[in-house]
């Protein structure tokens, strides 16, 4: 099986550039952040402190989650339910940021992304794919933007989706998940040594696709 790992700070495009990849090679796109989402929105249900690396790991063993693929489109299911709506809010994406640092939720779903991985050709793309998921992927990609420009693309995303916020929320929320994603113990967000680095601050999404698509050819 072949794999494309795309690494990047939150907002720099990597869900968007990966889906249409996906679809173009005919790949299975596997949406990690929406699994690591899926925890967050777990914990927020059960209402825990999402400090309390105890209970987090409790509600990480005993949530039952499932993946579904409908139509090349990842659907991420909770205790037999559909949330994937339910996990694109600011708060749960606060949620995954703050319970994606414990142990246990990584081992849990490193090992799912590795699964899929062993049994399709895949697009994945996260904040350690290329360093700890997939260490021998076939091309990794780094994907990167300034904190403006990712804030006003996650700006313009969540007022469209009619989702309340500042710009100046984003950006602060942005660079704390940047911080966070960065510093903390276990796969640390940083760019593989061997992956290609592409900045999209000043490219349009059909240039940053058609760039990866060079660099996989």
């Amino acid at each position: 099986m072949k794999q494309i790992a795309i690494d990047g700070p939150a907002g720099a495009g990597k869900s968007t550039i990966a889906k249409i990849l996906a679809e173009r090679l005919d790949y299975m796109y596997v949406d990690t952040g929406a699994m690591y989402r899926t925890i967050g929105l777990a914990c927020l249900n059960a209402g825990i402190d999402l400090e309390d690396e105890e209970a987090v790991g409790k509600v990480c063993e005993e949530a039952n989650i499932f993946i579904r693929y409908e139509n090349g489109v990842q659907i991420m299911y909770l205790d037999g339910e559909d949330v994937s709506k339910e996990i694109r809010t600011e708060e749960v994406s606060k949620a995954a940021s703050d319970t994606s640092k414990f142990p246990k939720v990584r081992e849990r779903l490193v090992q799912m992304q590795r699964d899929l991985a062993e049994e399709y050709n895949v697009i994945m793309d996260g904040r350690d794919i290329g360093t700890c998921v997939l260490p021998n992927a076939t091309l990794k990609i780094y994907l990167t933007a300034s904190v403006e420009v990712r804030a006003q693309r996650r700006f313009k995303e969540y007022t469209e989706k009619g989702i309340e916020c500042t710009l100046e929320e984003i950006r602060k929320d942005i660079e704390q998940r940047d911080y966070n994603d960065m510093h903390r113990e276990i796969s640390p967000l940083c760019k593989a040594e061997d992956a290609i680095e592409v900045d999209t601050s000043d490219l349009n999404i059909e240039e940053v696709v058609a760039a990866v698509i060079a660099l996989w050819k």
